[in-house]
């Protein structure tokens, strides 16, 4: 069993000892902690929390505990049933509340669940929030409320329709040029709760043919979760057939969106926002963010548009402060998380669909055309397992200290860049080992880049 507590949530395994997985001791004592760093700092004064899920085999149960315990705390709760996680951002801000929690772990597999934290604005709690409900938490420092003072629990199931009117409205999704197009759309939603939300954006969208793959949201996932293209042999064969212009595949929660293009081969996650960020350039020049483990296509086509780039931590949270700050009009992460502020804060899948079918459309291009209108490059992943006693810092500085003649960022682990690629190297937030990315223009530079980085790492330790 395995119990994983961050600054951005809690996230285990279903059932176990109390500690060692996500058990109902532990989801009533974190989210208690939650409640109280809410109570004790958010500026909203509602008491009102919105609580989500994704169809996740073990979301109800989570959800009734999260309930419960958040009105046992005194808070009211509109509990918004299933919903992907930028629907729950969007409704903490619609329902004027002082925070959320959407019940899911993300591209984990079904045994695993989790609670995510939102702010009264629906984004993630910064570092040093989580670390405050991590050290509340430790504490056991919360009271309940007394029998007068018991909050309340509202359902409310309108908040789909009312994000899939929202992505209708934004200004560059075109719905009469996607309708035009005609497409025939291909889904995989792993049968989670995209599975009930992009059959029906798409329709609002125009689309008439949608190929469901995996769209019953029975949390009995068709296959491994994390939407990568050994896990989407199904919609790549299908896809194969002809039998549609475009596939979309989104995880459990909906937030990462890829794209598998009319031959079955894969656009890839990572220019899944590079297309988006071309789009939305286009017609609103301005900054891009995307973090340091993304793809330097954004950065090449950001500049093509004479616009800056700007690298942030690995982290939602992180590339939206970025983004914030030098006044970003798209960014995200390459694993296919759109974040566009002219929506809100947060990746979003039903975003990405919207922006990039209006690409599309406007452009008269079938995808793998489309995808060779931007700068190629390929990402290679592997890590080093950690073993106990390894002093993780220690090793990043003997890195550093290595590659001192290089161009090195190191506001996130260490990142290395190349003149044709470059390597980063961060320890993970949610499992014992270093992951080290590398990116060339071709796949076979891009592992070879990533092996001799970490053969020097094995010879530093």
């Amino acid at each position: 069993m395995s119990l994983i507590k961050s600054i951005s949530g809690i996230r285990g395994t279903i059932g176990g000892n109390a500690g060692d997985g996500l058990t109902p001791l532990d989801i009533v004592k974190f989210t208690s902690a939650y409640a109280t760093f809410i109570r004790r700092n958010s500026p909203v004064k509602t008491n009102v929390i919105v609580v989500g899920r994704d169809a996740r085999l073990s979301g109800r149960m989570v959800l009734n505990t999260v309930v419960g315990t958040l009105t046992g705390m005194g808070f009211d709760v509109v509990n918004i049933g299933l919903a992907t996680t930028p629907t729950t951002e969007l409704a903490v801000v619609g329902e004027n509340a002082c925070g959320g929690i959407i019940i899911t772990a993300s591209h984990n597999p079904k045994q695993w669940n989790a609670l995510k934290l939102l702010n009264h604005n629906g984004e993630f709690l910064t570092d040093a929030e989580g670390k405050e409900v991590l050290r509340l938490a430790e504490a056991e420092d919360f009271d309940y409320a007394d029998v007068d003072h018991l909050g309340r629990e509202q359902k409310n199931y309108t908040w789909l329709r009312r994000h899939i009117d929202h992505v209708l409205a934004l200004d560059l999704v075109d719905v009469e040029a996607i309708r035009k197009a005609d497409f025939t759309v291909a889904v995989d939603a792993v049968n989670s709760v995209g599975g009930i939300a992009i059959p029906q954006l798409l329709e609002a969208l125009g689309v008439k043919r949608v190929e469901k793959l995996f769209c019953d949201p029975t949390g009995n996932f068709g296959h491994t979760p994390e939407p990568i293209p050994e896990n989407l042999t199904a919609i790549s064969d299908f896809m194969r057939q002809g039998k549609a212009d475009v596939g979309f595949v989104v995880d459990p929660d909906v937030d990462r969106l890829a794209i598998v293009m009319e031959n079955g081969e894969f656009f890839v996650e990572e220019y899944t926002l590079v297309a988006v960020a071309d789009y939305v350039l286009a017609h609103t020049p301005g900054a891009t963010v995307s973090n340091l483990s993304s793809s330097r296509a954004l950065r090449d086509v950001t500049v093509n548009h004479g616009c800056s780039y700007t690298a942030a931590a690995v982290g939602e949270v992180n590339v939206t402060t970025e983004m914030r700050r030098t006044g970003a009009v798209i960014g995200g992460e390459g694993n296919g998380g759109v974040i566009y502020p002219a929506s809100h804060y947060g990746r979003d899948a039903l975003v990405g669909v919207a922006l990039f079918l209006s690409l599309l459309a406007k452009s008269g291009k079938k995808v793998s055309e489309l995808k060779q209108t931007y700068p190629q490059y390929s990402i290679a992943k592997t890590k080093l397992e950690l073993k106990p006693g390894m002093d993780v810092d220690a090793i990043l500085k003997a890195v550093e200290k290595h590659y001192q003649g290089e161009q090195m960022t190191t506001i996130d682990g260490v990142k290395i860049d190349f003149a044709d690629g470059w390597a980063h190297l961060r320890k993970s937030n949610t499992e014992p080992i270093i992951r080290i990315y590398s990116e060339a223009h071709t796949m076979q530079e891009a592992e070879k880049l990533g092996n001799d980085v970490k053969q020097i790492v094995l010879s530093l330790i």
